[in-house]
């Protein structure tokens, strides 16, 4: 879905993928996984290039608003503790107390 997203936006700019994938500093092979939504595709390249042809991310368009978005998550990972252990197994020996 994010990929159709990207295509419509560079058709709708007018951008040929050439000159999107060029912008974008990726190969044009890449740019169409990325259209075509494939998943062997790296988050940040998609990310790239959904910003650069206008395509809001995380159902935001204004780029204060995603800082704002960000340092609230920031804030939310920084209450979680920094180190889980794994679960302990309970030993049943058989003993009834």
């Amino acid at each position: 879905m994010l990929g159709q997203q990207i295509r419509m936006a560079r058709a709708a700019r007018g951008m040929t993928a050439e000159h999107l994938a060029g912008t974008a500093g990726i190969t044009r092979k890449t740019l169409a996984a990325i259209e075509h939504g494939r998943a062997a595709t790296s988050i940040g390249n998609v990310f790239n290039v959904a910003s650069i042809v206008g395509v809001p991310l995380f159902g935001v368009d204004d780029p204060s608003e995603l800082i704002a978005l960000r340092r609230r998550g920031e804030e939310r990972l920084a209450l979680l503790p920094t180190r889980v252990d794994k679960k302990r197994k309970d030993h049943d020996d058989g003993l009834d107390f």
